[in-house]
């Protein structure tokens, strides 16, 4: 009972609506447009491109940020310049280039080349004489040599820093600097062409981030040309009264302006731009072309001898309600997608403006739409074509005409004056579903083969399932031909048999000098190659025969001897001395650690991270642990899994609280188990199409939940609502009455994901694979397993077959008690 006064209710509703909007087209197509003109030109005027990529795509709260105040301020980074490991910290503004020599070639033989390159760059306006030659790629050592003598090398890596002090003028200098660095590598590439010239620079990622949405202008804005072309031609027909191709046309256009209007108010609340917004248009687009080809749909249902007003409300009461319910999970998924619980602040800020769309979205369907809905249901009503607005001729003029003329100008009299009672059913694509489609899939001999093809389904899902990898490599969010992938790849090939530099910082007073305590450094240290003042100190004390036991001893020599050497004064930089009267004491110290890695070295660096600090907290000694690369590895799997869990959780939280509520308890039952198989399905295949866990896969997911409930939901739902004898039945015509939109809106926004595949970047790579997954698996759901497998399972139909006998029976004596009290009654058969 509650569930059909909620559903009544709702559908009251929504038929109010639709006579409001019926009755007052021009205001509601006037509010939108000047809300779009008002928000789109401050858009225009408050464009900011994002500029820090580490706060946007490195986990916003993770313990490596703090690993990083903390070693930064023990050891600032001008006490350790020019030296081996500057880079511990993040480095501000540097150049980077790695010279490669030809295959076969040695590099250490190239020293002219390399030093004319090294002169070139100190020699630069404003350059800093700050040189790091300390990386030796591609290296072959020299046969049974016992100290590990270099032969030759294939590759050498050099770094330059510039010091800005944190001042925005050295800053805007130093940003100078790399631009003319970049420059210079091009000009040198070109002549010196014995060696390859690989550069980088601090903003390079930055810039190679951006530059995807500046090469994907043109592509958007095709894709926007084949989606209007698709959804004018899906909504057009032969018949030029009922046909209505701008009615497609003016919904997508609907949906378009709509998000230049999220647009607008995301920027004049100071959001800046980033690359990964990309996404936006695909899937609001997605959802709202849903609710035009729905609507559409509605109205052709609609009964034609009623006044276009009331068409209007009935195809709002049909179809908003299913609309309203697929819009408001929508903006439950990407709100706790925006929520605190999100670590990683482009999915945040991606939620968050999703959430804006999918509000402005529904507010234009109802409203624009709507109203270019009753202008178009005025003109059909006075008999005006759908294309030409111009008066259709009568039947007897149309006869004397040419053929044609009698093609453009037939308004479908002659198919419906004999037994079609719907003239609609003349669509092609309904016409295609009714009498062809329909009985081929609920043929019996279909449906083995639909239950082996989802057998195969599942399989590759559940493999794909077990591979799951994350995508913590930024180079997954940079355009594919840009400078920076180009260097990375390099640096892969001949700079990946070893991590990154480790910093291990030991940030309390510790005795040194005990045994134990070098007994727990070593054991800590082993399994890396070292380079660590303690073991130097160590060797210089046991070479110089010298006895430091005790902490007098051993802090005297350390700081009169050893590091007064100058084969050990770069050292000092290590060592913090605090000094309480005529007694020093070392109150912190650091080393630096190297661990030997295969190819995938992101993998291997990850695990030795997981590995080293548990280890500070069991073991006596304090200790910390941290590089640059840590800010975006630490914890990234985890970070970029919960917005998913959150918005998977968030969806079957409210479909289970309507379980008893909405509809009826069986759609949500059956919605939860083809969602949660839409989801495992892309999840799977996007592993085995090599897409990784990286933050836009992560919205593709979120997103994935909400086009399956959007396409689903509705098939579903007439379908436990119907009234058939039979359950094959039931499932043609909910095919009958959503296939239609759905695959008109399935196909547009395929369609309209082909043009990212010219765009030569990794992150439209990974947009298009996921969007093609998701349309791809809901429409083999809507398709192909739901009316299979919903002719097998509940819910059962022998109800309304025991309802429509009793109805039957009632009838039959009614008939007889009238044909006993009229016996002169007579029946013509």
């Amino acid at each position: 009972m509650l569930r059909q006064v909620l559903r009544r209710g709702l559908q009251s509703f929504c038929h109010r609506l639709g006579l409001c909007v019926s009755r007052h087209p021009v205001f509601f197509l006037t509010v939108p447009a000047v809300l779009t003109i008002t928000f789109g030109l401050s858009a225009l005027n408050r464009f900011q491109p994002e500029g820090d990529l580490e706060r946007l795509v490195a986990p916003s709260h993770s313990l490596a940020k703090i690993e990083r105040s903390l070693a930064s301020s023990l050891f600032p980074l001008d006490q350790s310049k020019s030296q081996l490991y500057s880079d511990l910290y993040t480095p501000g503004r540097y150049g980077r280039v790695i010279l490669l020599s030809p295959p076969g070639d040695n590099i250490l033989l190239q020293a002219e080349g390399i030093l004319q390159t090294h002169r070139a760059v100190l020699e630069m306006k404003d350059g800093r004489n700050s040189f790091i030659g300390h990386q030796l790629g591609g290296v072959v050592e020299v046969p049974n040599s016992k100290d590990q003598r270099v032969k030759s090398a294939r590759a050498i890596q050099i770094t330059y820093y510039l010091q800005t002090y944190g001042s925005a003028t050295q800053d805007l200098i130093g940003e100078k600097w790399e631009n003319e660095f970049c420059k210079l590598m091009r000009k040198l590439q070109e002549e010196h062409q014995d060696l390859q010239l690989y550069s980088l620079a601090s903003f390079s990622l930055w810039r190679d981030f951006h530059k995807t949405s500046i090469l994907a202008r043109s592509k958007v804005l095709v894709s926007l040309m084949l989606i209007l072309t698709t959804a004018t031609l899906s909504s057009s027909m032969k018949d030029c009264l009922r046909g209505k191709p701008f009615l497609g046309l003016l919904g997508v256009l609907t949906v378009c302006i709509s998000i230049i209007t999220a647009a607008g108010i995301f920027f004049i609340t100071d959001g800046k731009y980033n690359s990964t917004l990309l996404g936006i248009p695909f899937f609001a687009m997605g959802h709202g072309t849903k609710g035009v080809f729905e609507l559409l749909s509605g109205w052709r249902r609609t009964k034609e001898n009623l006044p276009f007003k009331d068409r209007v409300a009935d195809a709002y009461s049909d179809v908003m309600v299913t609309y309203t319910m697929t819009s408001s999970l929508y903006f439950i998924t990407f709100g706790m997608g925006a929520s605190p619980f999100t670590n990683i602040e482009a999915v945040k800020v991606f939620c968050q403006n999703m959430c804006v769309s999918i509000l402005l979205n529904y507010f234009y369907i109802f409203s624009f739409f709507g109203s270019c809905l009753v202008f178009a249901g005025q003109l059909e009503q006075n008999r005006y074509h759908s294309i030409f607005c111009c008066k259709i001729p009568s039947a007897e003029y149309l006869d004397r005409k040419p053929v044609w003329f009698q093609t453009v100008m037939s308004d479908g009299h002659q198919q419906t004056s004999h037994h079609e009672t719907n003239p609609y059913q003349h669509h092609f694509i309904q016409h295609f579903l009714r009498e062809h489609y329909n009985e081929w899939i609920t043929n019996i001999y279909v449906k083995p083969f639909v239950v082996i093809l989802y057998l195969i389904y599942a399989s590759f899902s559940f493999m794909g399932c077990l591979q799951i990898s994350d995508g913590a490599n930024i180079i997954n969010l940079l355009a594919s031909d840009s400078p920076s992938i180009s260097y990375a790849m390099v640096q892969q090939k001949y700079f990946s048999n070893y991590s990154p530099v480790i910093g291990f910082y030991v940030y309390e007073p510790l005795e040194y000098w005990n045994n134990s305590v070098q007994e727990d450094l070593r054991r800590l240290c082993s399994g890396f190659t070292a380079v660590s003042w303690v073991e130097q100190y160590y060797q210089f004390l046991k070479v110089s025969n010298i006895s430091a036991n005790n902490k007098s001893d051993f802090i005297s020599v350390l700081q009169s001897s050893f590091l007064k050497k100058p084969e050990f004064q770069h050292f000092r930089n290590d060592i913090i001395f605090s000094k309480a009267g005529d007694e020093s004491n070392i109150i912190a110290s650091r080393l630096y650690l190297v661990a030997r890695t295969s190819r995938d070295k992101q993998k291997e660096v990850i695990e030795v991270l997981d590995k080293l600090r548990p280890l500070s907290l069991s073991k006596s000694i304090r200790f910390i642990v941290f590089n640059p690369s840590f800010v975006f590895m630490d914890h990234y799997s985890l970070s970029v899994t919960v917005p998913v869990l959150i918005a998977g959780f968030g969806v079957l939280l409210v479909l289970i609280l309507t379980f008893f509520l909405v509809i009826h308890p069986l759609g949500n039952f059956w919605l939860i188990l083809s969602v949660t198989s839409i989801e495992l399905g892309v999840l799977g295949l996007m592993t085995l199409w090599n897409v990784d866990m990286d933050c836009i896969s992560i919205l593709c997911l979120i997103y994935t939940f909400n086009f399956a409930i959007d396409h689903c939901a509705p098939l579903l739902y007439t379908f436990v609502l119907a009234t058939e004898h039979t359950r094959t039945q039931c499932i043609k015509s909910s095919l009958q009455e959503h296939g239609t939109a759905i695959l008109q809106n399935v196909t547009s926004f395929l369609i309209g994901l082909v043009p990212l595949l010219f765009v030569p970047s990794n992150l439209t790579f990974t947009l298009f694979k996921c969007l093609l997954l998701t349309g791809s698996c809901t429409l083999l759901h809507c398709f192909v397993i739901l009316p299979v497998f919903l002719t097998f399972f509940p819910p059962s139909k022998k109800h309304h077959k025991k309802k429509k006998r009793a109805k039957r029976k009632e009838r039959e004596e009614i008939e007889c008690i009238e044909i006993q009290e009229n016996p002169d009654h007579v029946t013509t058969v």
